[in-house]
């Protein structure tokens, strides 16, 4: 990850999750475990490669745990660690952001 240009705490959390999907991937893992393709479903425009990567940074941070388990094909399994579950409340801001923006663009007229 890029080191902290401004050591101030929004841009670390903006390093972490300043992606276009890795918040988004938190969402889809609050109501629980997922594999990995389901999480590909879940986020259509995502490519396997970058799914990949942020699985990982997310893991390394330690806010999600991958779980492998030793059945034929090899089945893997992501989740929210107890640190990754206090993102809930950024992504409940989040939703309510979204939701007013969509509702604002309803009332602002595009020239």
């Amino acid at each position: 990850m890029k080191e902290s240009v401004t050591n101030c705490t929004v841009e670390e959390a903006m390093r972490l999750l300043g992606g276009r999907w890795r918040l988004l991937i938190v969402y889809f893992l609050l109501d629980g475990p997922r594999r990995f393709n389901e999480l590909r479903r879940c986020v259509p425009g995502i490519s396997q490669r970058m799914l990949t990567l942020d699985l990982r940074a997310l893991e390394e941070a330690g806010l999600i745990k991958r779980t492998v388990f030793p059945t034929v094909p090899v089945t893997v399994e992501y989740r929210l660690t107890e640190d990754g579950k206090r993102l809930v409340p950024v992504v409940k801001v989040m939703q309510e952001f979204g939701k007013w923006l969509l509702e604002r663009e309803d009332v602002v007229e595009v020239s």
